[in-house]
């Protein structure tokens, strides 16, 4: 079993495919929390912090959240979308942190059941959990965007880079690339681009995107131009977040 809190039709927002129409598959529960972010929510009363996507985190809102029991439903459901969409978007499977559901018998199901529909998919993870990718053959047809987590996240260091795990997906999965959340003050303290080299070492031959760190339009505005100078200024790919941009803080977008 594995617990679903969004599915939708939107485009992908973040990253190389940015642009792109997209389906999106929401799950519950992540190994991080990312206090650093800065994204403000409540849970009775009670002040917390995550990234953007808490509702999608924070075990507080479980009760909101859909247990997948089996693949077959969801499949069904989402045959039937993608005939009313007219064609096969993209899938791209976020969090929370998706593959800590890597080895679930129903979680599996979905993905294979997507790729032998010849669905394109890509998994937006934290990078600090591996598939076993000779066991579970189907992911290595995927795309999995390495959104690691620097500093800036509030997290601490030994939960968030696993250089093991980064060298495993890269090598094995179908597509990979890295992707940052950067701030104004991280790129204005030289501490960005110290991390970032750091985990390029790991990962010499992989492309790095970074994007403005913001659960808002005007958070965004306040780190858009220094994210896309620093870009710039050391050949990576800059990334908006087109989602926020254009719906501001709206979920299901």
């Amino acid at each position: 079993m594995f617990w679903l809190t969004e599915k939708f039709l939107s485009i992908q927002g973040e990253g190389r495919y940015a642009g792109v129409p997209s389906y999106f598959l929401r799950t519950g529960g992540c190994n991080l929390h990312c206090p650093g972010f800065g994204a403000e929510y409540d849970v009775e009363g009670e002040k917390r912090y995550g990234c953007d996507t808490w509702f999608s985190v924070d075990r507080a809102f479980a009760a909101r959240w859909q247990a997948v029991e089996s693949a077959a439903p969801l499949l069904e459901e989402m045959d039937r979308a993608f005939l009313e969409i007219g064609y096969l978007p993209h899938v791209v499977i976020t969090g929370g942190e998706p593959l800590i559901y890597a080895a679930d018998p129903a979680f599996y199901e979905v993905v294979e059941g997507l790729v032998e529909r010849g669905v394109q998919i890509t998994f937006e993870t934290n990078g600090t959990v591996a598939p076993d990718f000779l066991r579970y053959g189907a992911y290595k047809a995927c795309t999995f965007a390495l959104s690691v987590k620097l500093s800036n996240s509030g997290e601490p260091k030994e939960r968030r880079i696993h250089p093991e795990v980064l060298r495993t997906i890269a090598s094995e999965a179908g597509e990979a690339f890295l992707k940052f959340t950067l701030d104004r003050s991280s790129i204005e303290s030289g501490e960005a681009l110290r991390e970032i080299e750091e985990i390029r070492n790991y990962l010499p031959e992989t492309e790095v995107y970074c994007m403005p760190m913001g659960e808002s339009r005007e958070v965004l505005r306040q780190n858009d131009w220094a994210v896309f100078a620093f870009c710039i200024r050391h050949n990576f790919h800059y990334s908006d977040r087109l989602h926020i941009r254009i719906f501001d803080t709206t979920v299901g977008v």
